[in-house]
């Protein structure tokens, strides 16, 4: 059975109404930042990651679907996305994108294609960013 990517999979350990906020992001292949908001909204949940240097300080949205272990104790999150794969994601931009149902499709499907994950990709409901959406800056 196959998982909506702008989901939470059940595996990853996510808790609801639990604050993501400054949660370390790790790819497989090493650290991309600390999360900078996230949304709980049902079917559109997803995460932004500020890189920091990086990718010199620009900031990247991962749809939940990606997240494969999150440890609340390390204050920790594991996608299942190399560096790489973040780094090739179609541009973000916080002004233009949040809610934007074309660039939540467009990066569903980036995410989605060739990983083999049984995720599918259809666009979130509603306006992403609106409800349930955390955001906290240190």
């Amino acid at each position: 059975m196959s998982e909506n990517i702008w989901n939470y999979p059940s595996a990853a350990g996510y808790t609801p109404d639990t604050d993501l906020t400054g949660y370390k992001v790790e790819a497989t292949d090493g650290s991309i930042g600390k999360v900078d908001k996230h949304s709980q909204e049902v079917g559109g949940q997803y995460i932004v990651v500020d890189t920091g240097m990086w990718i010199f300080g620009k900031e990247v949205m991962l749809p939940a679907g990606t997240i494969t272990h999150i440890d609340p104790d390390a204050k920790t999150i594991s996608v299942g996305r190399s560096k790489e794969q973040i780094k090739a994601a179609p541009e973000f931009d916080k002004n233009k994108h949040l809610g934007n149902t074309e660039y939540h499709e467009e990066l569903g499907t980036h995410y989605s294609s060739g990983a083999g994950s049984g995720i599918t990709t259809p666009t979130p409901p509603g306006t992403p960013g609106s409800l349930g959406e955390t955001s906290h800056r240190a």
